[in-house]
């Protein structure tokens, strides 16, 4: 999780030093990089570790090396066609030709460390992976921190420098950091290259491809429907305001980072317990239990986000001119609740091998992002964004109970998590729309949120705590 949260300090340098629309252009830029990166692994991660893992596989090293060509491959080649086409696309995508070179690249780049990242997960080399992930944002992290404070510092006093800063196109930097940042990162795996061999064994990459289809199909979905608003945004709004208008919405979504940081964090640390806990006989019980409090500490999240909002906005957004859109971010931090109890009741197609019906889901909340966004854009601009992220992930988790409740039915106390939920999002609005900015009042609704939470759940938390 560390990366993350070291990804989240870039949040304030951004704002502080790039124009709204400066920022508009990396955002909407890096959406098409979240789809390129689904597009380039074609689920290939997934495939290599349910073909790696088999009980009894003899083929391990045949695994490795033919998911290594088949990526390797794969990506020169793409790399190769799209550089040559590059203009085109810069043509067709409205950006600078100079931007889709620097992105086409990173694609590659990360494209290239998909197989070692997983082969160190498989191989049980957590320090590895977890200290070339970390270096890879604090490179990435520095060369940003260099160009934007150190560099116009430099210029100003040198000739030498002051050819390398630039600061009418400040957005280049920004690609720059992220493509030294890759390449140090993938310079740093090489060595899994060598260790792992060049062979390609193409009933085993049939067999492969058979298997990471669908699970391409559900990344593609998911990567719509973490990134297509700001597509769509660039797209669908006058060319003017545009740019202008991603720039804020992408700068206050990023106070919704809270919430995903602890649905992250807490998937990380319950998928596995959930496949290995499903043989036990009071599973459902203890899956429901599991959904029951990560619901109730996520509505915490919530409240403490939109009460002290007026707090975080400082220190991660402190330009005022993003401001405007701070509205989005009740139906941001909601949203992602909703996906993260979603992940929590995914755990039904999981352990039953059902994932076709992880796929048909996302689909369907696919299609319902890109609907709203066209419906609702051009009339609210990026509130109909907000609103089409929350009705995506709210209909996932929808689509997800009820479909459990016929294939793995979890006895989920339904009363206590749609009242605390309500209760929540009640709190919240009294506090943003009726109140904003009495933390007098805020803090009270939270003191009280609290009281209710501990005199309802008071059994249950001695019963831990005496665990």
């Amino acid at each position: 999780m560390l990366p993350r949260v070291l990804a989240i300090i870039l949040v304030p340098l951004y704002v502080e030093v790039l124009l709204p629309e400066e920022y508009g252009i990396y955002a909407s830029l890096m959406a098409f990089l979240i789809l390129g990166n689904v597009l380039l692994s074609y689920g290939m991660e997934t495939a290599f570790f349910r073909f790696v893992t088999k009980k009894g596989s003899e083929n391990q090293n045949k695994v490795e090396s033919t998911t290594l060509m088949s990526l390797l491959v794969s990506t020169l080649i793409f790399l190769v066609i799209s550089l040559l086409f590059r203009n085109p696309i810069a043509q067709i995508s409205e950006f600078k030709v100079e931007y889709v070179t620097y992105a086409l690249i990173i694609l590659a780049l990360d494209a290239l460390v998909v197989l070692p990242f997983v082969w160190y997960r498989v191989n049980e080399k957590p320090l590895k992976y977890a200290v070339i992930k970390i270096l890879n944002v604090c490179f990435n992290l520095g060369f940003n921190l260099f160009f934007f404070l150190l560099l116009p510092k430099l210029a100003e006093n040198s000739s030498m420098w002051s050819s390398f800063w630039h600061p009418e196109n400040k957005v280049a930097y920004i690609f720059i950091s992220n493509l030294i940042a890759s390449a140090i990162t993938l310079a740093m795996v090489l060595p899994i290259y060598v260790k792992i061999g060049f062979h390609f064994d193409r009933v085993i990459w049939k067999q492969m491809i058979k298997y990471a289809i669908p699970v391409l199909i559900a990344g593609i979905a998911f990567s719509i429907n973490e990134a297509f608003d700001r597509i769509l945004l660039k797209y669908l709004l006058p060319q003017d305001i545009a740019e202008v208008e991603v720039g804020l919405y992408s700068a206050c979504y990023k106070l919704g980072m809270f919430m995903t940081l602890f649905v992250m964090a807490f998937r990380l640390g319950i998928e596995p317990f959930f496949f290995n806990y499903s043989g036990e006989q009071n599973a459902k019980t203890t899956y429901a239990a599991i959904t029951k409090y990560f619901t109730l500490f996520g509505c915490l999240i919530l409240l403490v986000v939109i009460i002290y909002i007026d707090i975080f906005k400082r220190i991660l957004i402190p330009n005022s001119q993003y401001w405007e859109a701070l509205k989005i971010v009740p139906l941001i931090l909601l949203a992602n609740l909703f996906l993260g109890i979603y992940h929590n009741l995914s755990v039904w197609y999981k352990v039953t091998d059902r994932t076709k019906y992880g796929a048909y889901i996302s689909v369907f909340s696919a299609v319902v992002t890109l609907v709203l966004n066209y419906v609702l854009i051009p009339y609210i601009g990026y509130i109909g964004s907000a609103i089409a992220t929350l009705a995506a992930y709210g209909s996932m988790m929808v689509l997800s109970y009820l479909y459990g409740r016929k294939y793995y039915d979890v006895p989920y106390d339904l009363k206590s998590i749609l009242g605390f939920v309500s209760l929540a999002m009640v709190f919240s609005a009294i506090s943003f729309y009726g109140l904003r900015g009495n933390l007098w009042i805020g803090t009270l609704l939270l003191i009280l949120f609290v009281s209710i939470l501990i005199f309802s759940e008071k059994k249950e938390f001695m019963r831990i705590i005496r665990k």
